[in-house]
């Protein structure tokens, strides 16, 4: 600061309201700094001003490391939105949810000064000292956090989503829907679950058994290759779109026409869903409008508001109609039985 104050033949309080945009400066004084910044390369020193200010303007996030598309882009869509807030993002992404791995990744968020955290992991499957946090603000989107004072839990309602995505498959003609799951103790899994179960029940549909994946394209194929040779199998649920590309390689080998024989639906539409050889159907999220809110209630704790006393649920998921998804058309197992029907009612020759 004190070579741009020369640089520009200023002092260096005014090179310092120029950097923090005072409005007291002058145009052609201000221009001066500014192009002295220019010339030198200048960058405010990010550890002086939190020094200074007593505030780091940084949100922490704590991620369990993932290559899957959902969480990844939540992470990336927040560190944008902070950005554009001015804040700054500290990510740790933790190997495991053991309560070392999860104490030692929100000491370095501490040590970095963050002034809220936002939690990216399934909360009920980790162990959270709320001392730790020390009433710092928090936001999730799996569940509360037992005994911290000051939590946010922001998601999209995910049970009602999943709800009428199956009553959607149910509504096209098929007698059932079945689905294959995200792992079973990843809160986001069960809700997909729940929504999935509840809509064949409120349909009188019946309920096939679950079948479980890892959210990865492999294990769709997996549980996609015991689904293929069933001929009752007429509509799939998968909770990603990763598990739903899976099953639709098992079916292609199979033989089985994509949507004639069976009709398939995923979750998150990620980038390469519209552009598989049959586009696949699923629900789309808007995770800009997710990001900004759950900055929103972390900044508004921050700034000393009133955390709220339920949920809050997020607006912006789409059904995405695409080419996966189509009416059931007779297995071979029903018009067989078809045909013996009319074979046994028809009336004899004369």
């Amino acid at each position: 600061m004190l070579d741009v104050a020369r640089a520009a033949g200023v002092s260096q309080k005014t090179v310092s309201r120029v950097v923090n945009r005072s409005p007291h400066v002058r145009p052609h004084v201000r221009d001066k700094v500014n192009q002295a910044i220019e010339q030198l390369g200048y960058r405010p020193n990010a550890a002086a001003q939190i020094l200074r200010r007593e505030r780091s303007h940084t949100i922490g996030v704590l991620a369990l490391g993932t290559r899957f598309f959902g969480p990844s882009r939540r992470v990336f869509t927040l560190e944008h939105e902070a950005r554009r807030l001015g804040y700054a993002l500290a990510l740790v992404s933790v190997p495991d949810l053991s309560a070392r791995s999860v104490a030692e990744g929100i000491d370095t968020l501490l040590n970095r000064g963050v002034e809220g955290l936002v939690v990216e992991v399934p909360t009920h499957l980790i162990d959270i000292d709320p001392g730790q946090l020390a009433g710092l603000p928090v936001v999730t989107s799996a569940g509360w956090i037992a005994g911290v004072p000051r939590q946010a839990v922001v998601d999209i309602d995910q049970q009602e989503v999943c709800h009428e995505l199956t009553m959607y498959l149910l509504q096209l003609g098929h007698n059932t829907v079945w689905h294959v799951a995200g792992p079973r103790d990843w809160d986001a899994a069960q809700k997909r679950l729940v929504g999935w179960r509840s809509a064949l029940r409120d349909a009188g549909a019946r309920v096939p058994r679950v079948l479980y994946g890892d959210w990865s394209a492999a294990s769709g194929y997996e549980q996609g290759r015991k689904l293929a040779p069933r001929d009752d199998v007429t509509a799939i649920f998968a909770a990603n779109d990763q598990m739903a590309m899976g099953i639709l390689r098992a079916f292609h080998e199979a033989g089985r026409e994509i949507p004639g024989d069976v009709s398939v639906v995923g979750f998150d539409d990620v980038p390469e869903a519209e552009f598989q050889m049959v586009p696949l159907t699923t629900v789309g999220v808007d995770a800009d409008k997710a990001a900004q809110r759950i900055l929103s209630e972390l900044l508004r704790m921050i700034e000393g508001g009133e955390p709220p006393v339920e949920p809050v649920t997020l607006p912006g998921t789409e059904l995405i109609v695409r080419k996966t998804t189509g009416p059931m058309r007779q297995t071979r197992t029903q018009a067989r039985a078809r045909h013996a029907q009319l074979a046994n009612t028809s009336t004899p020759p004369r």
